[in-house]
């Protein structure tokens, strides 16, 4: 979880930034204004971030707290894998999102639902035989701990003195 959560912190300079270019390049002076369309644009944004990043096995958060996506053989996934895996992550929010739009809740109990069903997406990894999130099992995905192998040195050339012929 705390991965998850630098990994808030950074997707928030990601939304700033596709935000700034979203209300840039379509002129828009409200917020509200073409909510949707920026919507959409930060959906398709968060989907190149990741798909970009798994497929080389892990992003800035994965690689502070040393984690690494792989499929279930243990291979680097390809990007259609990936892929896979950014629209099986939504499950982590579109069923309290879209709960809390059919019954038209207002916003502090779509929070409370949202965090809610978050805490229950991720109890329900521990029911998994390998304790691993669902979307993961379903895009043949995994998590695994990856410390980046130590680089050997190469030896030192010999310093010696070699003398030519005397």
């Amino acid at each position: 979880m705390a991965c998850w959560m630098y990994e808030g912190m950074l997707m928030f300079g990601v939304v700033f930034i596709a935000g700034y270019l979203f209300s840039t390049l379509s002129q828009t002076r409200n917020a509200l204004d073409n909510r949707h369309a920026l919507q959409a644009f930060v959906f398709v944004v968060f989907g190149i971030y990741f798909v970009w990043f798994w497929a080389k096995g892990q992003t800035l958060a994965m690689k502070t707290w040393h984690i690494r996506v792989v499929d279930v053989q243990g291979a680097p996934i390809t990007q259609q894998r990936a892929l896979l895996r950014y629209a099986l992550s939504w499950m982590w929010f579109l069923p309290p999102l879209g709960v809390s739009w059919l019954m038209d809740l207002p916003a502090l109990k779509g929070a409370v639902l949202t965090l809610g069903w978050i805490a229950v997406w991720a109890i329900l990894a521990r029911f998994h035989p390998q304790r691993q999130f669902w979307h993961d099992a379903w895009a043949g995905t995994r998590l695994i701990t990856w410390i980046t192998p130590a680089k050997t040195k190469r030896p030192a050339p010999d310093k010696t003195l070699v003398s030519g012929p005397s």
